[in-house]
This record gives structure tokens, sequence and C-alpha cells, in this order.
């Protein structure tokens, strides 16, 4: 007995569990298909509402729910409809259960989260969650097939209908679905599933989000007759001038009953978006003579369609198809329907095309993230973020990197998004090493082709989708060459996309992540068969986007650049709660999770709630349709180009403006410009003549509105701007000082205080710089202005060392030594202030000069010379000053309103804007640099009296105003404090800079801002004015002032 018991033992040992097992992909699962519901009547058929059907019964709602550390330790009998679940704890389904306090969410970009051996997974710690829930049947589906669907479940799962077992799945983001007919019964009926955290599958799901698990999809049943369309599959091929189309419909008809289903017949219906039935009449049918009982019957038909709309981004047209199946006596047995679009995609002459065109993908990489459910995303929240990428002139989506939940694509094709949808592959902590590679790997080769196929079958028949790609990061190998060729049999029509592929055949686009501008454009320069199309590029991790620009000035340059994916649309933070109840986003580490990749999660271009960050602001105005060339910009002649695709610009309105001081002095609109895609018109604007005023700059400013509501975006949203500086300049003739009040100076060691009219001025020798300036019994001035060369570092310094790099030049700041002060009165009315600096910490001088006059106005030259010490790059070259708090209103001659850096101010428009210094704090939820605005005139800073101080640029500023110090803004490591950390100052620090560096975004692990926007290592020198103003003051008139000092 001894023997036996152990050789039964050894025999179940050295069968691997199912979840250990990549060749153990499902149990009992049936086949995959396109989304599908059968509907009663035609008049739901068209409607496509698959949760309105009477054949839809949701399953969504509160399960009772069991939760374990460890296999080991599950609840083996919780299946059992004896089992008593009554004290369980209820969860939310859809919905990821570290969301809801069971276990905790782990934030990790390359490595596995658990042990890696795989197949195998660790046994000490993989959790379980052992779900159950009831359900009736309704009376009507009597003699119906029953199918459970699961839209999303991580890792795998095992599924119970009263205490039967009725099978297994793995692949968490495509569908898992059993026909449960025969386990079903009167009455309440018991569901249990037991989902493991990781599995096998586990090994191909690395990817860089959140780790969560759970069934975080919709979980839904349908019922269908014996014989049911189980699958069916819409093909349009346009004509060589793209016009007619070749409609193709391929059904597949299943019999689920015990007899034979004699000449069924499926009939084909073809409505527009009006519901109007084409040809007034069944478009086509076709029979097949006999369906034997399980066994499928494939129903093929074509017809040719006379020019109809076609479906693109910017027209997204539908039509919907209705599929009837038909008994041999004409009895309608279902009815079935999708919504679909007649549209081509190929690859000629080395460029992607949509229906013929040449396109250029505005695109974005896209996680299914929500800041408090985690991976379960609501309609209400993909609708959301549609909108926002369309007024944001983003027309493709990278579903990166799996599929996405089955309704963000029905809302793509109705409103109109490209897709590149991604198969669920990802097995970044493996490697690249070919002999590492999980796709080298002969028994892994069928869980890659199975997670494609599923893709593909549920996917096909979305005309938003317009490539296939294989996943994202697994390194490559014989298994994706087998999905690659897989999807070239079963679809050829889509191109196939797969960036570790490189430039191997089996990618049909060459989609490389992260190259640097000269990388693409020495690939565009070479004559190619193929697309260069960035799957990732842009990292937009904090305070990013820099040089987009430069990176679309190439793009629109060569045919064979087609533009890429920014990485990516929102950061993942998730919500936590401090213990007063303060709720901020959370990041990697922040629940406990060790080890995590800190803020490496946060690199959208929205917040988490989907607020608006700066960065999205210049990603609309580079991605958008129209632009705009001056020809004479002195006779108002302007060429505008339609970068749109399919779009005529008669439906918008082109608003333009002359503005000088920032005040209107000429407008005019250009109404229904009939401007075909991708031609030009040259226009001359009406009534253009300028009256120039002395030291008033002119800009010439562009504004396109849609003429007429559209979908997702309002009547008279902005789709484009432009700004040209004019030619037109008067100078303003020099003040004379002469006239100005005098100036008396008393000094001693410790400081030189100098009175005039109105105003009292102290210099501290020691530090060398102004300790006091009150003016009218106001403060101006608390602290500085001091020699600044520093920023709080970024996300993207931080990935390029620099603040270890650099970090002399924070040192230079701190440890100045006041080497030589100088006080000369120059007029009665002058007094020069000159203070030399040593900067030890860098082997450099730096004079900083102050022409004290007697108007109040302090005409600060900041002076740097290198010395023989190798130095690296400057931050910004700058001044920092502190002023009172109160000094809350702030009106600036600048690049605005959104914030903008020397690589990224494209989107920022030069005007006089009006705020308050609370409001430019861009709340990066990891803090860093932020606010700064480029090309600055002058800035004006008032209390609640008016009274206050301008600061006004001999040469153009760059300039901050906070509530917080560059001190408060740092870390010592990336990832280290939140927003919710910071606490308002008592004062208003403010950075004028002659500049800052820029901020950069090839990547956020390496890579520097560009020479061009870097302040290298050299001499450096600029000067601004200070100036006082009260109540009756107007900036606009002090910065016109121009003194005459020697």
């Amino acid at each position: 007995m001894v023997l036996i018991g152990f050789s039964k033992y050894a025999i179940a040992a050295d069968k691997p569990n199912d979840w250990e097992n990549p060749q153990m992909i499902s149990l009992n699962t049936e086949q995959s298909h396109c989304t599908l519901i059968p509907y009663q009547n035609i008049n739901q058929a068209l409607k496509a509402e698959r949760f309105a059907s009477p054949f839809f019964k949701s399953l969504n709602g509160k399960w009772k729910f069991n939760w374990v550390k460890k296999p080991a330790n599950r609840p083996m009998d919780f299946y059992k409809t004896e089992f008593d679940v009554s004290q369980w704890d209820e969860i939310d389904v859809p919905g990821n259960w570290q969301m809801f306090g069971y276990g905790i969410p782990v934030y990790l970009n390359i490595p596995y989260v658990f042990k890696k051996d795989p197949p195998h997974i660790q046994q000490d710690y993989n959790p379980v969650g052992s779900y159950r829930t009831e359900f009736t049947i309704a009376k009507d589906w009597d003699g119906r097939q029953v199918f459970l669907h699961f839209d999303g479940v991580e890792s795998a799962f095992y599924l119970w209908i009263n205490g039967e077992k009725v099978g297994y799945s793995q692949g968490s983001r495509t569908p898992a679905e059993f026909n449960i007919t025969k386990y079903l019964k009167n009455g309440k009926n018991i569901l249990a599933a037991e989902v493991y955290q990781w599995s096998d599958g586990s090994y191909l799901e690395c990817q860089d989000f959140w780790r969560l698990s759970g069934i975080f999809r919709n979980v839904y049943l349908f019922s269908t007759p014996k014989v049911h369309i189980r699958d069916f599959e819409i093909k349009t091929d346009l004509d060589n001038n793209f016009v007619d189309a070749t409609l193709s419909v391929t059904a597949k008809v299943w019999n689920y009953g015990e007899k034979n289903c004699e000449k069924p017949m499926v009939q084909v219906s073809l409505y527009d978006s009006e519901n109007n039935l084409n040809g007034g009449q069944v478009l086509m049918k076709a029979t097949t003579a006999l369906i034997a009982p399980a066994t499928e019957s494939v129903i093929m038909m074509k017809t040719q369609i006379k020019n109809p709309l076609k479906w693109s981004a910017e027209f997204p047209n539908l039509y919907t198809l209705v599929l009837r199946l038909m008994d041999k006596d004409g009895n309608e047995l279902e009815i079935e329907s999708a919504k679909f679009g007649f549209r081509e995609v190929e690859i000629t002459n080395g460029q992607l095309k949509v229906n013929g065109v040449s396109i250029l993908v505005k695109g974005v990489n896209r996680h299914e993230h929500d800041d408090r459910t985690g991976h379960y995303v609501t309609r209400e929240s993909m609708i959301k973020d549609i909108q926002l990428m369309k007024q944001f002139n983003i027309n493709t989506v990278r579903t990166s990197h799996y599929p996405d939940d089955p309704e963000w694509y029905e809302l793509c094709d109705k409103y109109g998004l490209y897709l590149i949808d991604e198969g669920n592959i990802e097995a970044h902590g493996i490697g690249y090493a070919p002999e590492n590679v999980l796709a080298n790997r002969p028994e892994w080769k069928e869980a890659h082709l199975d997670r494609i196929r599923r893709m593909v079958e549920r996917d096909k028949n979305h005309p938003s989708i317009i490539i296939w790609s294989l996943g994202n990061e697994a390194g490559d190998g014989t298994a994706f060459e087998a999905c690659s060729d897989w999807i070239h049999h079963r679809d050829p029509s889509r191109p196939v996309h797969y960036e570790r592929a490189g430039r191997q055949p089996h990618t049909d686009i060459v989609c490389p992540m992260y190259s640097r501008i000269e990388s693409i454009i020495k690939y565009a320069q070479e004559e190619q068969n193929r697309p260069l199309i960035l799957c990732e590029y842009a990292h937009a991790m904090g305070n990013s986007v820099g040089n987009l620009q430069d990176y679309w000035d190439a793009i629109e340059k060569y045919d064979f650049l087609q533009g890429g994916c920014i990485w990516d649309w929102v950061d993942q933070g998730l919500i936590k709660t401090t213990e007063d109840g303060r709720e901020y986003w959370g990041y990697g580490g922040d629940f406990g999770d060790n080890p995590n990749d800190a803020n490496f999660c946060l690199n959208g271009l929205v917040l988490p709630d989907r607020g608006l960050t700066p960065k999205i602001w210049e990603v609309k105005k580079v991605y958008q349709y129209i632009k705009f060339l001056p020809v004479n910009l002195a006779e108002g002649k302007i060429e505008i180009i339609n970068k749109y695709f399919f779009r005529n610009l008669k439906d918008l309105i082109i608003k333009w403006e002359v503005i000088g001081d920032c005040e209107q002095v000429l407008s005019g609109n250009i109404s229904q410009p009939d401007i075909a895609p991708n031609e030009s018109k040259i226009i001359d604007l009406k009534n253009y003549k300028i009256i120039p005023k002395p030291g008033v700059e002119y800009f010439l400013n562009f504004s396109v509105i849609t003429a007429n509501e559209e979908a997702l975006v309002p009547k008279g949203h902005e789709v484009a701007i432009e700004q040209f500086e004019l030619p037109i300049e008067i100078v303003v003739n020099k003040t004379s000082i002469e006239k100005f009040p005098e100036l008396s100076i008393t000094q001693d060691k410790a400081k030189a205080t100098i009175t005039g009219e109105n105003f009292n001025l102290i210099f501290d020798k020691k530090t060398g710089t102004i300790s006091s300036y009150v003016f009218k019994g106001t403060k101006l001035i608390e602290a500085g202005p001091i020699p600044n060369f520093w920023r709080a570092p970024t996300d993207n310094d931080f990935g390029n060392g620099m603040q270890k790099r650099c970090a002399h030049w924070q040192k230079a700041s701190n440890n100045r030594i006041v080497k030589k002060i100088r006080v000369k009165k120059i007029a009665k009315n002058r007094i020069d202030v000159l203070v030399d600096f040593v900067l030890p910490d860098v082997d450099s001088k730096h004079r900083v000069s102050y022409s004290v006059l007697g108007s109040g106005d302090i005409v600060v030259a900041s002076n740097l010379r290198l010395g023989e010490q190798s130095v690296h790059e400057l931050m910004r070259f700058g001044m920092k000053m502190r002023l009172p708090k109160e000094f809350e209103k702030m009106e600036y001659f600048g690049r605005g309103p959104h914030e903008n850096y020397w690589d990224r101010k494209t989107a920022s428009l030069i005007g006089i804007y009006k705020s308050t210094v609370r409001d430019q704090y861009v709340p990066y939820i990891s803090p860093q640099e932020n606010g700064n605005k480029t090309e600055v005139r002058w800035a004006a800073f008032r209390n609640e009296e008016g009274m206050g101080m301008m600061a006004i640029g001999m040469e153009l500023l760059s300039m901050s105003a906070l509530h917080y110090s560059i001190e408060d803004l740092s870390q010592e490591k990336r990832g280290t404090k939140h927003d919710i950390d910071l606490q308002e100052r008592d004062f208003v620090a403010l950075n004028l800079d002659y500049k800052q560096t820029g901020v950069g975004g090839d990547n956020s692990w390496g890579a520097r801002p560009h020479k061009k926007y870097t302040l290298l290592p050299k001499n450096y020198s600029y000067q601004f004015r200070l100036r006082p103003i009260d109540g009756g003051d107007d900036p606009k008139d002090l910065s016109k002032q121009k003194f005459e000092l020697d």
C-alpha cells in the first residue's frame, strides 16, 4: 500500500500545474470570435447596443470573495454548492483585488514581480482569489444555449457552475468564454471562479504598468439559438481608384443541437448611418446544405457596393451590417449586427496608406488606467480619453501593450481614431538574448500564437484598427515569425508591426522606440520599401516633451517617416489617502511594494484624473493639421496649407488678428476656406494696414475654429493656431535720467543704504545681495537677487545623471564668495554697486552690477567668466530673489499662458497674460522644476492694493514665479517626494534668467536636452531692470522706457 501510494504521488508530482504549463492555455473554452450578441429584432440590431439586448445578462456587481497568499491555503471546496460563503467579504466585479486592500499594487517596469524561473511560479507567495456569485436564467432563454463570457481575468482561473468544473483559461486581456448550458438548472445557479495572481502566462505579461490581479473586465451571460452564427467577418476591398468597394462577409454557423440543420440561410442587409436599407432589400444571401450536430458551416458572400462613404479617423463613416439566420422554411432563427466601415490599408512605395492616402501617425500609447479602479476603465472614461485626443489633434492610439476592452474599439470606430492593436505579449524581464527569449523556446510557441489569434479573431471587424502589433519588448524569435506568418495569412488586409523585429521581414513597418532625430532622418534619406513609425518616442515623464517640433520637422520633410506614438497618454498614479484624509496620487513604493520603479509610471500627457498638463498643449500645436507660412508679412500675404488627409477646410473658420501691446488693432475672418486635403492657397488679408506706434511689438495671430459642432468637439473649438512677429519697429527715444530725483547713500562695513524719493534700498555687503527694498512703505524684495545656475532636477535630469554631473553648479551658487563690493555715486541720481563673486566650485568669477536710479529703477547686469577648470553644462544662468507673498497678482509679456521652455514653446504664443503666482505651479506628481516662461519682455507682481515690482528684460528673459523654492521642489533621487508633500512658502520665489536649459524628452534614462537647447559651459552675460510700481502704473508703458547709461 505504501508503494502504491508513493507511486501515485510521484505521477501527480510529475504533472505540472495547469498554471505552470505554457502548453496548457485553456480547457473547454469556446473558439475566439468577433464581439457579438444576438438581438430580438431589427430595431435592436440597428442600434447594436450589446448590453441592451434581451439575450444579454450582466453579472457585474458584488461577488463573495476570499483571498489567500498562496495556493496551498486556498479553500479547496468553495465551488461546492453546499459550501458556506456567507461570512466571506464582498468585492466589486469588475475590479482588481489590490484596489480593495487584498495584497498591494506593485509597480515595476522591467523585472518580474515573482522569482524568475519559467514556466514555474513560486509557491510560497502566489495569491489566489476565490469568487462566488449567484444568478438566475430568464424563462425566455429556455431551450437556448447559454454562454458565460469573461472579458478579462488576470492571470489564470478555473470555473465551476453549480459545483461542476467547467474549464480553465489564461491570457488576461482577451476573452474567456464557456458554454455553460448543460451545467444550468432552474432557479438559482452558483458560479465559482478561482483566480491565480500569477501563472506561466504571467511570463508573457511583464508590461510596464501596475501589476494588478482579479476579474477586472465585464462578466456576462448571453444566449443563442441552438443553431447560431458563432462568428462573422466583414471585409471591404476598395477598387484601384478607392471609390467602389467589394464587400465580403463570412459567417460561421455552429449547430449546438442534436439534430441536423438542413439548408440554413444567412441573409445580409446593409444600412447607412440613418438606418436606411441599402437598395431597399436584402443585400446578399447564401445557404449551406446541412450542418450536422457539433459541427460548423462556413458561409461566404460577396457583393459590389457603389461608392460607399469611406471610413477614416477624420470621417468615421459607419454602416450597420445585419445578419439574419433563417431555417429552411424561412423562419428567423437569429439576428446579429455590427457597425463597420469601408476602409482599406496598404503599404505601397514605402508608405502606409489609408484609402490610398499616405497618412501620418499623430499618436500616443495608452494604458488602460483609472486612478481609483486600477485596470478597470469605464465607458465614460474611454469617451473622455477619446474626446481629449480628438480635441488635441491625436489621431492614433497604440493599445500598449495588450488588446483593450472591446468597448474601446467600438468607440474608436464611432468617433474616429486609428488603432495599432497590440498582442498581450511582453517578456521584458527575460531580456533579449536569443538563447533566453521565450519566443525561441518551442514549448512557448503556442502560447504566443494563441494570444495573437485571440486578438485578431476578436477585433477583426473594426475599421479603426489599421495595424496589428505582435507585442512589446519580448525579444525576437521563431514564435514571432510564426505569429507574423499567421496574421499575414489570416488577415492580409492589415500590416504587421513589431519593434523587436527591427528590419527583419516579419514586420511590415520599421517601428523603433526612442530613436533620435538624426537616426530616423538617416533612414529616410535612403530608398525604402517600408515606412518608419516610432512605436514609442517623446518620453513624457514629468516635465518633458522637449524638441517635439524638431521630430515633426523631420517627419513632415521625409516621405518614409510617418509619425509615431508618444509615451504615453496618462500618468499611472493611484489614489492614496493621508492619515488626515487628504488624497494624493501614489506611485511605485507608496504601497509597500518593494522592489519598485518609483515614479517611472508617471509619463502621461494627462494626469491620472485626465487633468491637462502643459505638455499636451505642445502636442496639440505640433500635431495640428493646418500650417501657415509667411509669404509677405508686411503686406498680409500668407500661405495656408491643409495638412489633413481627407478633410477640406470648408467647415472651419480661420480667424486672424494683428495685436500691438497685445491689444487688437486689426482682425478678420476667413470663412469656409476651400482648401482641399494636402493642398495650399495663398491669401491676402483684407484691410491689412497697420499704423505702428513707438516701442510697440506687433504680432499676426491665427486661430482656426470649428464652424459647427462635431462628434465630441463643440462648435468654436480651436483646432490650430499660429503666430508671426511682424517686421515693424519704431524705436523709442531713450529717457534721460537727469530729471530723476536725487539719491543719498550711507554705508558701513556691513551694509550700504541708498535712499531716494519714496524708496529705501539696503545692500548686504557680506552676501553681496539686496537685503531690503522698500517703496512707499511696501517691501518689494525680501532677499536677492542671488546668482543662480541650478534648477530642481526634472525626471529627465535624473535620468541622464544631471543632478550628479552638474552638481558643481548648485554648489557654485551656494558657496559663492564675495571677493569685492564697490559702491560708487555716479551722479546725483545714480549710484552703482559692483559685486565681484568667486565661485570656487567651478573655478569661475561672477560679477553683478546694480545701477540704482533716482526713479527707483535698478538696472542689474550679470556676467559669468569661466576659469580653466573643466565644467559641465549649466541648468540655468540667472538670478533668483524672494518677493513678499502678498505679490500674488502676476502679469507678464512673453510666451504663455502654459508653462514653456527653450525646447517646448511652440504652443505658447507671445502675449500679455494675467494670472496669479499660485496658478503658475504645475502639479507634477513627483515635484520638479516647473512653471517657466520664455521670451519674457517684462513681468509685474502686485499686492491687492496694486503696489509691487516689475522686471523688464534688456533682452528676452526666462522667468518663473512660484510659492516654492528650488530646494522645495528638489529631491535627492527621482521618485522620493510627492506633490502633497509641498507646503507653500510665505514668499514668492522669482527666477529671472538669461535662459534655462531645455527639458529634453528623447528618453528619461540617459538622453540629455539637445545641444542647441543647452547652456554649454562658456561665458554668459545679460541685463534686466527692476522697477517699483503702484496702482496707477501701466507696466506696458514703463517697459518702454530706455535709459542712457554709460
